[in-house]
C-alpha cells in the first residue's frame, strides 16, 4: 500500500478561514458602514491603478499579500472604491482557496501558513505524515493546511511556506524554513532577455512585424509540422490560429499557464529556464491573429515564474520587440477549473472561474466578448524553433507513428523523475527505462497515469502504448497534457483513484450538479471497505455525460480503470 494513501482528508476546501480584523466595526441594521480607515489603506495599495472590474482578483492579491488576509471591512472598502456590490466581491473572493475571508469578530490566521501538497505524487512520497506531524512540531504560531498539487511533482514532497517552496519536505526542513523566515520565492537561474537575443532569439519575431514572413506562410508551417495544443486537448495550433484570425475584430489572445493538473509541471520548467522562447512565440501569435492585447494566466502555486515574467516582460517592451501588442500578466488565485479555457476567460475578467456553456466557443466569444486565440506555454514554446527550422523538421521528431517533439512529466516510483523531452509517441517502458533510469530501488511496474489525474490508470501490461493523442482513447484513457505518475506494486491502486477522485471534489467549481453531487457521493462510495460497481458505473455515466466541462467528464476515468484494469485490488 502507498505511504499515506489509505486514509486522511482531502485537499483544502475552498471555505471562509476563521481570523478578525484588526479593529471592530459597530454594526449597523441598514447595512455596513465604510470604515474610513479601511478604505484608505486600500487606496493606498491601489496606488493609481486604474479601478477596472477585470482587475478585481488583482486587487484581492494585494490586501491578501499586504494583510495576510481579506477582512470584511477590506472588502467593503474594495468594493466601495471600485463601485461594486459588496456580494459581487465576496463571492469571487470567496471562489478561490488562497484567499483567506476573515469576518467581524473571528481570529485572524497566524501570519505564516504552510500548504502541504497531497496530491497523488505527494502523497505516495509522504505527505500525509507531514500534515499529521508538522502541527505538533511547529506549534499553534503557524497553520498547517493540506492543499492540492503544486506543479513540483518531481521533487516530492512539496509544501509552500509563504510563497516559498520547500522541495523533498521533511519536518525538519521545514522548521527550517519558518525559523530562517525563508517565507518567499528563490528564482532560479534562468535565460533572460540578452542571453536569449545573443544565441540569434527573437529573430523569427522580426521576421514577422518586418514583413518578410507572412502570417499564412507562419499558420501554414504550424499545419504542416503537426503542432497540436500541449495544454491537454490537442487542437490542431495552426487551425485554431485560422479560425481566430477569420473572425471580425477586435481580437484577442489568452495564454494558460494555469497547469493545475496532478502530475504536471512541464510549463513551470520553460518558464523558469527559457522564458524569452515561449515569449516570443506569444508575441508571434498575437501579431498572426493582430490581438492588440496578449492576457497570460499563470497559477498562483507558481510565484517564481511570476518574478521572471514582471522582469522579462518589462524588457521587452523596453526593447521595443512587442510594438503591436500589449501583454498583461494575470495571476491565479488557487483554482483547479480555472485550466479550463472559458473558466480562465471568467477569471482574467475579475469573476468565479465558472465554465461558459458552449457554442459559442472562445475563438468567437473570448475575453470581453471578443474572438480569443488561447494556447498554453508549451504549444507556444515550439512556434519559435518550428517556423525557424521548418515544418518538416518538427514533424520527423516524432516516433511510433506521432509528430514532433513532447515534454512529458514524469513522476512517481522512477529513480529520475523530471520533465523528459523525447520524441512524440514514446511509451511508458521507454520514458523508465532510457530517460528515468528505470524505475525505482525496490519497486515494480504495477501501473501508471499516462495525463494525470483526468487521464485514468493504465495497468503494466499497457507500458508499450504509445504516449500521444488518438492512441490511449480506446483503452478508456487519454494523454492530456502528458503528465505521467508512475505507480509500482506497493501502491494500494484503490486509494490512488481514491486520492485522485477527493481532488476532483475539491475542484469542482460546483456550477453543474452532476459533476458537484457526482464527485462527492464517488468519494463516499469509494472510501467503503468493498465497491458497489454497479452503482459507480451508473454515476460515472451521469457525471459523464451531463457535466458542463470536462472536470466533470473525466473526473469518473480513474475509478472506470480500477473497475476495469484492476479487478484484483478490489477484493
Amino acid at each position: 500500500m502507498a505511504e499515506g494513501l489509505g486514509q486522511g482528508g482531502g485537499p483544502l476546501k475552498r471555505s471562509i478561514h476563521p481570523g478578525s480584523s484588526r479593529r471592530k466595526t459597530t454594526p449597523f441594521p441598514k447595512g455596513r458602514q465604510l470604515d474610513p480607515d479601511a478604505h484608505t489603506e486600500v487606496c493606498a495599495l491601489l496606488d493609481g491603478r486604474p479601478r477596472q472590474r477585470d482587475l478585481l482578483i488583482e486587487y484581492l492579491h494585494l490586501i491578501q499579500d499586504r494583510y495576510g488576509h481579506l477582512s470584511a471591512i477590506h472588502l467593503q472598502a474594495l468594493a466601495a472604491e471600485m463601485t461594486l456590490p459588496m456580494a459581487e466581491v465576496f463571492e469571487v473572493a470567496s471562489f478561490y482557496a488562497h484567499f483567506d475571508i476573515v469576518l467581524d469578530g473571528e481570529a485572524a490566521p497566524p501570519e505564516i501558513t504552510i500548504r502541504i501538497c497531497d496530491s497523488l505524487t505527494c502523497e505516495l512520497m509522504g505527505a500525509r505524515k507531514l500534515l499529521e506531524n508538522l502541527p505538533g512540531h511547529l506549534g499553534d504560531k503557524v497553520r498547517v493546511v493540506p492543499a492540492p498539487c503544486m506543479g513540483r511533482c518531481d521533487s516530492a514532497p512539496v509544501a509552500e511556506v509563504g510563497h516559498g517552496h520547500v522541495d523533498h519536505a521533511t519536518l525538519d526542513t521545514l522548521a527550517e524554513a519558518v525559523l530562517g523566515g525563508r517565507t518567499h520565492a528563490i528564482i532560479p537561474a534562468y535565460q533572460d532577455l540578452a542571453a536569449y537575443r545573443a544565441e540569434g532569439g527573437n529573430g523569427c519575431l522580426k521576421d514577422c512585424l518586418s514583413g518578410a514572413l507572412p502570417a499564412e506562410t507562419v499558420i501554414e508551417t504550424l499545419s504542416d509540422s503537426g503542432l497540436r495544443g500541449l495544454g491537454g486537448a490537442g487542437f490542431p495550433t495552426g487551425r485554431k490560429w485560422s479560425l481566430v484570425r477569420a473572425e471580425p475584430g477586435p481580437r484577442l489572445m489568452a495564454v494558460n499557464a494555469d497547469e493545475g493538473e496532478p502530475g504536471t509541471f512541464k510549463d513551470r520548467h520553460y518558464l523558469e529556464t527559457k522564458p524569452h522562447q515561449f515569449l516570443e512565440g506569444t508575441l508571434i501569435g498575437a501579431w498572426a491573429v493582430e490581438a492588440a492585447e496578449v492576457y497570460i494566466y499563470l497559477r498562483d502555486e507558481y510565484p517564481a515564474a511570476r518574478e521572471i515574467l514582471l522582469r522579462e516582460i518589462a524588457a521587452l517592451e523596453d526593447s521595443g520587440l512587442s510594438p503591436h501588442t500589449k501583454l498583461h500578466l494575470r495571476r491565479g488565485a488557487g483554482a483547479y477549473i480555472c485550466g479550463e479555457e472559458s473558466a480562465m476567460i471568467e477569471s482574467i475578467e475579475g469573476k468565479r472561474g465558472l465554465p461558459r456553456h458552449r457554442p459559442p466557443y472562445v475563438a468567437q466569444v473570448g475575453i470581453f466578448g471578443r474572438p480569443t486565440l488561447v494556447n498554453n506555454v508549451e504549444t507556444l514554446y515550439w512556434v519559435p524553433p518550428i517556423v525557424t527550422q521548418g515544418a518538416d523538421w518538427f514533424a520527423a521528431q516524432g516516433t511510433n507513428g506521432s509528430k514532433g517533439l513532447r515534454s512529458y512529466s514524469v513522476s512517481g516510483r522512477v529513480k529520475n523523475p523530471g520533465v523528459k523531452l523525447t520524441p512524440a509517441g514514446v511509451t511508458l517502458r521507454q520514458l523508465i527505462d532510457d530517460h528515468c533510469g528505470g524505475m525505482a530501488e525496490g519497486h515494480s511496474l504495477k501501473g501508471y497515469l499516462p495525463g494525470g489525474a483526468s487521464g485514468g490508470i493504465l495497468p503494466a501490461s499497457m507500458a508499450d502504448i504509445p504516449l500521444d493523442f488518438g492512441k490511449l482513447e480506446e483503452h478508456g484513457s487519454f494523454v492530456g497534457s502528458h503528465a505521467v505518475v508512475v505507480l509500482s506494486d506497493q501502491d494500494d491502486i484503490k486509494a490512488v483513484a481514491l486520492n485522485l477522485m477527493r481532488f476532483f471534489e475539491d475542484e469542482s467549481c460546483g456550477q453543474c450538479t452532476p459533476c458537484r453531487n457526482g464527485t462527492e457521493k464517488a468519494v463516499k462510495l469509494m472510501s467503503m471497505g468493498a465497491w458497489d460497481k454497479p452503482m459507480l458505473e451508473d454515476l460515472a455515466v451521469v457525471m459523464r455525460d451531463a457535466s458542463i466541462c470536462g472536470l466533470g467528464q473525466a473526473a469518473p476515468n480513474p475509478l472506470l480503470s480500477v473497475l476495469k484494469y484492476f479487478p484484483e485490488d478490489l477484493s
